[in-house]
């Protein structure tokens, strides 16, 4: 209900458009103050454009968009709307898109994707980070597969994904520990922000041997915003 606090974050998934509930699910739900809305089959900025006029002029939060879920979206990643406005997240969807057109199947578990799903997967990334949102990597369906799941965690972290879907509650602390910056990284990051303050006027420094620069600074910021 409206006004009653939350100890989570709370996105809420609404049927997509192609269909005839998406209306019925904004009245719905909006009232009570969504953190967010994921929107399914979503392809390019018309997509979320279209969500936010099914509003009626109430305020829409930030949307989530899935990315795969239809033949055409994955070239159509590139659309979003630039900054932090009403593309609050990017989402690589998985289990639908390998199922539409045939042109997306995937291997089971944290195994490496088949070749036409992994271009999809890093068209998601480099769209998201080009409208400035988050990038969401996607889900491993197998629940207990906690090694599978360790694993992916570890290689979205390391290609640049903010976080990552859960298919069930058991892999919420995996993917939580995996996303959340350690001890050392946290210490180099305000190093490397301190660094560069102290000299606001060099080009570059070197910092425990290696050279930083600017774009060195971004990503300390982006570690520390992420334990936050």
């Amino acid at each position: 209900m409206a006004g009653q606090p939350r100890t989570c974050v709370a996105f809420v998934r609404v049927n997509p458009l192609d269909g005839e509930h998406t209306t019925a699910d904004l009245t719905a739900v909006l009232p009570a103050a969504p953190d967010g809305i994921m929107l399914p089959k979503a392809e390019g900025a018309a997509g979320i454009h279209a969500l936010i006029d099914l509003a009626n002029g109430v305020a829409v939060p930030p949307i989530l968009p899935i990315a795969t879920e239809t033949p055409r979206r994955p070239v159509r990643t590139g659309q979003l709307p630039a900054g932090q406005g009403q593309a609050g997240r990017h989402h690589l969807g998985r289990e639908k898109s390998s199922r539409v057109g045939r042109c997306f199947h995937i291997k089971g578990g944290g195994r490496p994707l088949h070749r036409p799903f992994e271009m999809a997967r890093r068209l998601t990334l480099f769209a998201a980070h080009a409208a400035g949102v988050a990038a969401i990597d996607t889900v491993v369906p197998p629940i207990d597969a906690m090694d599978e799941l360790k694993a992916y965690v570890d290689r979205a972290q390391r290609d640049g994904f903010t976080g990552m879907m859960a298919i069930h509650p058991a892999q919420v602390a995996a993917i939580n520990e995996g996303f959340t910056p350690t001890d050392a990284e946290l210490s180099h990051a305000r190093a490397v922000i301190d660094a560069l303050a102290a000299h606001p006027d060099a080009g570059v420094l070197k910092l425990v041997e290696k050279i930083i620069d600017r774009p060195h600074l971004v990503q300390a910021m982006r570690v520390l915003a992420a334990s936050q």
